[in-house]
């Protein structure tokens, strides 16, 4: 099991990651909350999902966020890392995203 500050490294890591890519691949047009809670470390963090960067992120759930990503803390990490496909992960039931079917859609893009 994944501490805390393990999936807080692993957003930020996200955040950088997706950073890199709005620079090379141009505005992507999507302004939404998100939500991220560890189901078996019972903590949250949340952000914005802002022109195709992750922002803002803070310890702490947002239950009005208009998109939620429930994991365990080992597979929001291999997530994160790109060792386990999120298209799966989300079939099997590890990870759990609850957004607007258009919103799906702008978050493959961010894929």
């Amino acid at each position: 099991m994944a501490s805390a500050d393990e999936c807080r490294q692993a957003l930020h890591d996200l955040a950088d990651r997706l950073d890199a890519h709005a620079q090379t691949r141009g505005r992507l047009d999507f302004d939404r909350s998100l939500a991220c809670r560890v189901t078996d470390l019972g903590t949250a963090f949340h952000g914005r999902l802002q022109d195709g960067r992750l922002t803002g992120i803070t310890d702490g759930d947002d239950p009005q966020a208009k998109i939620a990503l429930s994991a365990a803390s080992d597979d929001l990490i291999a997530l994160v890392q790109g060792r386990l496909d999120v298209t799966r992960a989300v079939a099997s039931r590890q990870v759990q995203i609850k957004a607007n079917p258009f919103d799906l859609i702008k978050l493959r893009k961010l894929l």
